[in-house]
């Protein structure tokens, strides 16, 4: 299968310079319509479908995000992998601001949130073990090597509500479990991608140290967007460099992820269930 990479930008990132053939998709899906139009075109050879997280103006909260009709409308469009940029906060003093890491974990905060297309009818439990793509993962990290961006190999994301910051006693806990990143997006998107056998991983741009590392002033959100807008810029270099040698990833069972995950009996799965999911089910019940 052809690569066809979908980007999600997040606080800061939403436009891709370089692309040729731009167009613009309206995409509705059987979970609503998702974050805003899909901006497709192509970088180099490689055909890119980004996506604002947030809606073109920041409109929708961490929590609002309809993270199902994102995923789904991207999968519908034939995107095999997907590149997730997000801000976030670091709970360690040696990541600092104006980095970036490459996840490799996810810890669960979130509460208020679709986190799964099944249910109504219809049981899959996939793997999440090892929630993100160990090869495309890998590369985006070369990539930035290559670049000289200073970046850091694997992390754990604590993914909370929002769209409030942390306490002061939220953010040390999460430190003393050893906790790298702190964000309110990221395992959602993870989850969804999962079972949409999708590549997935996510580039976590660093804007401040949370509430942790400040005895007189808290997260201050005027300092964080001029962060935003010196990572944007590296996270814009990254995909440029990366998109072409994406083909090369491989050795994952992403695509696969659903083959032994779906437990309902076919005959037991409702008809509108089964028409609402045929997208990302159909090889397995036919």
């Amino acid at each position: 299968m052809a690569v066809k990479i979908g980007v999600i930008g997040g606080s800061g990132l939403y436009d891709i310079p370089g692309l040729t053939n731009v167009r613009k998709r309206a995409v509705v899906t059987p979970f609503g319509e998702p974050s805003d139009e899909i901006v497709s075109g192509v970088l180099g050879e490689t055909p890119i479908f980004f996506l604002p997280r947030h809606g073109r103006g920041h409109r929708f909260t961490p929590t609002e995000v309809p993270y199902r009709a994102n995923i789904y409308a991207l999968k519908s469009l034939g995107v095999t992998h997907v590149i997730s940029f997000s801000a976030c906060g670091s709970l360690k003093e040696d990541i600092k601001p104006g980095e970036l890491v490459v996840l490799d974990q996810f810890f669960d905060r979130t509460r208020h949130r679709a986190d799964t297309f099944f249910g109504g009818g219809i049981v899959a439990h996939v793997s999440f073990a090892d929630p993100v793509c160990p090869t495309l993962a890998r590369l985006l990290y070369d990539t930035a090597l290559s670049l000289k961006i200073p970046a850091h190999w694997k992390g754990t994301y604590v993914c909370m509500e929002g769209p409030q910051f942390s306490t002061r006693a939220e953010s040390k806990i999460y430190r003393s479990l050893g906790i790298d990143i702190i964000g309110m997006t990221n395992v959602t998107e993870a989850r969804l991608a999962r079972e949409a056998e999708l590549h997935f991983a996510t580039v976590a741009l660093v804007t401040d140290y949370d509430c942790w590392r400040y005895e007189g002033a808290d997260v201050d959100i005027t300092d964080i967007l001029q962060v935003m807008k010196e990572n944007a810029a590296h996270a814009r270099q990254l995909l440029a460099t990366a998109a072409p040698r994406i083909g090369e990833a491989g050795g994952c069972g992403c695509a696969s992820a659903l083959a032994n995950a779906i437990i309902t009996e076919r005959s037991a799965i409702p008809q509108g269930r089964e028409a609402e999911l045929r997208l990302l089910i159909e090889k397995y019940i036919k």
